[in-house]
């Protein structure tokens, strides 16, 4: 039994009297293995969210089956074993951080003296050291971000469930979670979370899952879809293009009289370096563009605005 299992997910909300009900997820199916972290993107209104809420229990689905840790979602066994960072994470503005931490724990049942060993070091590692006695109600939007995602992972789940994860955080901030969250992985957790940041999924996943109007378009181990993005390319000066060119190369005229041509993959990379080595090309640069998690996302998308 897979940690998240999601079979023909359907959500309807209702827009107001005499108006139709919206299709917020449509016949989703997805799986989250053991110890996997996976990266759930799409544009806004794709239904990343309503999918999240239904993980959770917090909203109930017209049609489909959803298990968590092999229990239905919501239920009692299956939170049990959850972390969970909503898309807004609300506190009390009049607690600190600590006393955040200490209130969710002991929801946890975890013991006043584990809490007090793990709640230091584990603000340190979300950036807030020195901060942990400041009011709530000081604290930026990253910073509360933070928050959130030291109460998801303090008891040490099974599972991580996060919604717009890296939301608010600066540079640093994005790289603090990032290095706890593959801590966590390294530990065995599964993640689950989605971001509009891209190049953070790209550092984390091992997978990601692309949906759109409620469905899901395309997923792909995040490696393999990388490497089928990366090109080729050979900058160099010729006096013309050599007639046995490999076919399928597209060439261009970057300026100052050099010719470039791109490839899709390395062996007629090779073979294209040799017919214009061998025809007398003046080999001025040579190498790879690695593909990017965003261009794969607009050209997917259609360039829906994100």
């Amino acid at each position: 039994m897979r940690p998240i299992e999601v079979e023909n997910l359907t959500v309807y909300y209702r827009r107001g009297f005499g108006k139709p009900r919206l299709k917020a997820v449509d016949g989703l199916s997805l799986g989250v293995n053991e110890g996997e972290v996976v990266g759930f993107i799409g544009p806004n209104g794709a239904g990343k969210s309503t999918t999240i809420k239904v993980l959770m229990g917090f909203i109930f689905p017209q049609a489909g089956r959803v298990s968590v840790l092999g229990h239905p979602a919501g239920s009692v066994a299956a939170k049990r074993g959850i972390g969970y960072l909503p898309e807004v994470a609300q506190y009390y503005p009049f607690m600190t951080a600590t006393e955040v931490l200490f209130l969710y724990g002991s929801a946890q049942k975890l013991s006043r003296k584990e809490l007090k060993r793990r709640i230091p070091a584990l603000l340190e590692k979300v950036g807030l050291k020195g901060r942990e006695q400041e009011a709530l109600r000081k604290f930026s939007k990253g910073m509360l971000q933070r928050v959130g995602i030291a109460q998801a992972v303090l008891g040490q789940p099974r599972l991580l469930i996060l919604d717009e994860v890296t939301s608010g955080l600066d540079p640093v901030g994005r790289r603090d979670i990032r290095d706890l969250l593959l801590e966590r992985k390294r530990e065995g957790a599964t993640i689950f979370f989605s971001s509009h940041e891209l190049t953070e999924v790209a550092r984390l996943c091992d997978r990601i899952i692309l949906v759109d109007e409620g469905k899901k378009l395309e997923e792909h181990p995040l490696k393999e879809l990388l490497d089928r993005l990366c090109t080729f390319f050979i900058t160099f000066r010729s006096d013309g293009l050599p007639a046995s060119l490999s076919k399928g190369a597209a060439v261009d005229s970057p300026g100052e009289g050099l010719l470039r041509v791109s490839l899709k993959d390395n062996e007629t990379f090779l073979r294209t370096l040799d017919i214009l080595r061998s025809n007398g090309a003046e080999i001025v640069e040579a190498g790879t563009d690695r593909g990017s998690l965003e261009e794969y996302f607009v050209q997917a998308i259609g360039g829906k605005i994100t």
